[in-house]
């Protein structure tokens, strides 16, 4: 087979939950938008989005410690956790909406209401929870989030985790109850079959190679099917990188001026799993701790409910690994492929400066199974190693650039997104919250790159996700409104729910 030309309005690179969440906005916006995806993979949603590739957390900053900073006076800066909080929300309201339209179906596929919680040791940390808890519950976006340093209490909460533990420091938890867990594997899978049923191509086994603008000032893709062997060419005036820890190669690939200076440093994880149903129902929470010193910041320890398949099982980590992949199914030459010219110094900057991120990644990789089990034991004081399984999650690529505030070789963590000027190419590099917060990342994605239709979409926008552009914090009777709604569609009224039964169990 020689090259063949396949031409559209909108190029989607990666079958994961960005591409997915634009692809699904964008077709709703404008209905005769050609849109092709273009996977690397036989299947979407194979790499992080995948539900064993990550925590399933939804990130709504209801127990995730590194959201939310003391500050010199002893005060805490709520800032941060608001903001993943209001992004989520827009997440939630979107899923609705596809609901509500019979756009997908079955949402308890996809998401479960956990509680989320907080769980810290230590007489400081505890007092650091409780200034946490008061400022945050100050927020309506917090309603209903309760502090218990109450051992009686937290046995309630949190039954496995206090068994057979002894009480020789102060402890402290919050917990609130509108936390979720989602899978977010099968909410791509979802949103890629309705993509396809509205006419979008999905061409899997496609592995792009390189881009370049042509003179009509379109992107031209060289793209190589990675069964029979032959390339393709596509060209299209737009173009989507979500690839993961590819995008930073296809960013660099581009040439835009945006994408110079910026490199990336892989982090792999691995979590500890118990599928035992037993031991499963003794647990029904998101307990997120604290991280360790030189930890990055996705590496917060937490002991999690997963329902996978609609089946319990329990999930602690995440662990440290290092690989030079950029994805999980990537090349050991991922990482010095990255390296070039224009950021060199940036990485070697950055080398320089993040010693202590080595040393803690170092550590983790010399971690035998019974000290990661000894580690668990911080959360389930009498765990056995034969309860619990290792398996290897997906990689993450941190971004590496430099900042005012920072300097030179300044290592990000979060989720950003880079676009040419022009708008018709833009990439989506980093980590966490990245999933939870799709919808509020790809309304950006729109912003940027579809200036000229953004007047004329407004209303449907509004209608999709109802507090976009309004500070929800706030508008509490509109955080009130809003979280029935979509907890009313997306099945997350735990007295109707079928993990009511579980969650009784599991608490009594």
């Amino acid at each position: 087979m020689g090259d063949r030309q396949n031409r559209a309005d909108v190029i989607l690179i990666g079958a994961g939950i960005m591409s997915a969440t634009l692809g699904t906005m964008l077709k709703e916006l404008a209905p005769d938008l050609d849109i092709i995806v273009l996977e690397r993979r036989s299947q979407p949603g194979e790499e992080s989005s995948n539900e064993w590739n990550n925590a399933g957390t939804g990130h709504a900053s209801l127990c995730e410690l590194n959201y939310t900073t003391e500050k010199a006076d002893g005060s805490i800066d709520i800032s941060k956790a608001v903001k993943v909080n209001e992004e989520f929300q827009l997440s939630r309201q979107f899923w609705s909406y596809l609901v509500r339209r019979g756009l997908i179906r079955d949402p308890q596929k996809f998401i479960m209401p956990v509680p989320h919680m907080s769980f810290v040791q230590g007489e400081r940390d505890v007092a650091f929870l409780k200034k946490r808890f008061e400022a945050m519950s100050a927020n309506p976006l917090f309603e209903g989030m309760e502090f218990s340093d109450d051992p009686d209490k937290l046995a309630e909460w949190i039954p496995l985790m206090m068994e057979n533990r002894t009480l020789d420091r102060p402890i402290a938890a919050t917990r609130i109850e509108s936390g979720t867990d989602v899978n977010f594997g099968a909410l791509t899978r979802m949103l890629f079959a309705h993509l396809k049923n509205s006419g979008a191509q999905m061409l899997y086994h496609r592995h792009v190679q390189d881009m370049k603008r042509t003179t009509d000032g379109k992107w031209e893709l060289k793209v190589r099917n990675v069964e029979s062997g032959a390339v393709e060419r596509y060209s299209a005036p737009f173009v989507f990188i979500g690839a993961g820890g590819g995008s930073l190669h296809l960013l660099q690939k581009s040439g835009i001026a945006e994408g110079r200076g910026i490199g990336g440093f892989p982090v792999s994880g691995l979590f500890m799993v118990c599928r035992d149903p037993e031991m499963a129902k003794r647990h029904y929470a998101k307990v997120y701790g604290k991280a360790a010193i030189g930890a990055p910041p996705m590496s917060v320890p937490h002991l999690d409910t997963r329902f996978i398949d609609g089946k319990p099982s329990l999930l602690f980590g995440p662990f440290a690994g290092f690989t030079p992949k950029f994805l999980k199914f990537g090349s050991n030459l991922d990482l010095l492929k990255s390296v070039k010219p224009h950021n060199l110094v940036t990485m070697i900057a950055a080398g320089v400066k993040n010693m202590s991120l080595t040393t803690y990644l170092i550590k983790q990789l010399m971690l035998t199974k019974e000290q990661r089990v000894e580690e668990l034991r911080q959360f389930v004081p009498h765990a056995r190693s034969e309860d619990w399984d290792l398996i290897v999650a997906g990689q993450r690529v941190q971004i590496i650039k430099d900042t005012e505030t920072g300097g030179r070789g300044t290592l990000q963590f979060g989720t950003e997104v880079i676009s040419a000027a022009d708008g018709s190419v833009a990439a989506l590099l980093g980590a966490s919250p990245g999933a939870s917060t799709a919808v509020a990342i790809m309304l950006e994605v729109i912003k940027r790159c579809f200036p000229e239709q953004l007047n004329a979409w407004r209303e449907k926008i509004g209608e999709m996700v109802p507090s976009w552009g309004i500070k929800l914090s706030e508008n509490p009777d509109l955080v009130r409104e809003l979280h029935e709604e979509t907890a009313k569609t997306l099945g997350l009224d735990r007295s109707a729910h079928p993990a009511r039964q579980y969650a009784s169990t599991a608490t009594s």
